[in-house]
């Protein structure tokens, strides 16, 4: 379950969990100092807040009763002043439970109300308050704050007035969490830029290599530049050491099959001057035969060379409708039944090398005529962008499981090539050519019976 909602690029995983870890700590040390003033509040503040109002006690005790309310308001500068509340002989003090319970059925002051806050210091402050003395808010539209004065021992006489202590909280105001709050989201906001920097700092060379990597799948290899931690770049330079080791291979490779069917040559023209010599007709027509197949695999192996090197290759602007109208014309004044269908009434301009193309469709109608049955039928299309070709052949076809094993070069299925002159590089060469015209070359099922050849090259 969690996989669906894990990111799956790693530069994405470095920040949610940079961003996540980040979060934690936030929490952890929110939590921390939550619980560190709330101590100090009841702890500290309280203990401060019970010894002024017993030295308040104690004070306007000191002082005449009529004269305690002009000192209060003198006092305090007008904000603070005594209320009196008369009070029968047989009245006791709210039992907490009962207070607490009467409290809770009044509606609670509104959320921005000073009230909110200091709720739970009131009531701890009553909590430790070791005498009579009580705390309370007023209920009312304007918060107030009330602190009595009389003690319990003077609940044994006549009805008298309880004096209460009225600290009005208008000037009061609440604790503004908003630009704690904005700092808190621009830190937070800050430390994710600067995650997703480190993460791209360190994701880039992977990115790169990864780019890289596809590039070499497709048959342009490029070098990274070593960039990033140390463990990528100990990366890319081993993947430069794998381009420089399969270069040199492929160089070997080119140099070896370019160099042995130039060397053959030789042997072959003088094989043919002997086999004209022989009188007997039956052994001639066999070593010609034989001569034949050996002449066709050097050519394959020529043309692949020249297939796989880029330099080779040698683009101008050319009418591929008009050209393969030609190509196809040449084959059936040959003998051969090729036939063309096309939907397309103008010319058909790509940027292509014509050699190289026309080894492409040689070596298509070759393979179609060995290997499958006649006609083979080509299907020209196009659209604003791209030109399909189709070569299809009514043969026993290529099964789905063995088409990619048989674009391999050097790759030879048996149950499909029943004849001698084939070293397995024409559906190779081919992919070669179309991929350098920055093309594709899949292979699939002809509509009928047979194998069907789908090539796209792009529109100039």
């Amino acid at each position: 379950m969690l996989r669906k909602f894990v990111p799956r690029s790693l530069r994405a995983q470095m920040v949610l969990l940079t961003l996540g870890t980040i979060l934690l700590v936030q929490a952890a040390t929110f939590a921390s100092l939550n619980w560190s003033w709330r101590k100090f509040t009841e702890e500290v503040a309280v203990d401060l807040t019970i010894t002024t109002i017993h030295t308040l006690r104690h004070a306007l005790a000191e002082i005449p009763s009529d004269q305690r309310a002009d000192f209060v308001q003198q006092a305090s500068d007008g904000q603070w002043h005594l209320w009196s509340r008369k009070l029968p002989s047989h009245t006791r003090l709210e039992r907490r439970r009962q207070r607490r319970e009467r409290m809770a059925e009044r509606p609670p002051p509104p959320r921005d109300d000073i009230r909110t806050v200091l709720r739970s210091y009131v009531e701890a402050i009553n909590e430790r308050l070791d005498d009579d003395t009580r705390v309370a808010l007023s209920h009312g539209q304007e918060p107030r704050l009330y602190i009595s004065l009389l003690g319990e021992a003077n609940l044994d006489t006549e009805p008298f007035n309880r004096e209460w202590l009225v600290i009005p909280l208008d000037k009061i105001a609440k604790p503004i969490a908003t630009p704690l709050v904005v700092m808190w989201l621009g830190g937070m906001g800050l430390l994710l830029l600067l995650a997703a920097a480190f993460s791209w700092h360190i994701t880039r060379p992977l990115t790169k290599l990864a780019r890289a990597a596809d590039q070499l799948a497709a048959g342009n290899p490029q070098r990274v530049t070593p960039s990033g931690p140390t463990e990528t770049r100990i990366l890319s330079e081993r993947f430069n050491a794998m381009l420089d080791t399969l270069a040199e291979s492929n160089a070997v490779q080119r140099t070896l099959l370019a160099g042995l069917p130039h060397d053959l040559k030789g042997p072959l023209s003088r094989m043919w001057l002997r086999i004209e010599m022989i009188d007997d007709a039956a052994f001639k027509e066999g070593m010609r035969q034989d001569v034949q197949d050996m002449q066709r695999m050097i050519d394959q192996f020529i043309g692949y060379v020249r297939g796989s090197d880029p330099g080779s290759y040698q683009f101008q602007p050319m009418d591929l409708h008009a050209w393969l109208t030609e190509k196809v014309d040449n084959w059936r004044s040959a003998g051969s039944d090729v036939r063309l269908h096309t939907s397309v009434g103008g010319p058909l301009p790509v940027q292509g090398d014509s050699l190289a193309l026309g080894r492409l469709i040689d070596n298509l109608i070759t393979n179609a005529l060995h290997h499958g049955k006649e006609p083979v039928e080509i299907n020209l299309d196009a659209d604003a962008n791209t030109i399909w070709l189709r070569v299809s052949d009514h043969g026993p076809g290529i099964s789905a499981t063995r088409r990619h094993e048989a674009l391999r070069p050097f790759s030879r299925l048996d149950d499909a090539r029943t004849r001698t002159g084939s070293v397995g590089l024409g559906l190779a060469l081919a992919e070669l050519i179309a991929k350098a015209h920055n093309g594709t070359l899949e292979l699939a099922s002809a509509p009928g019976q047979g194998l069907q050849v789908n090539i796209s090259l792009p529109r100039a």
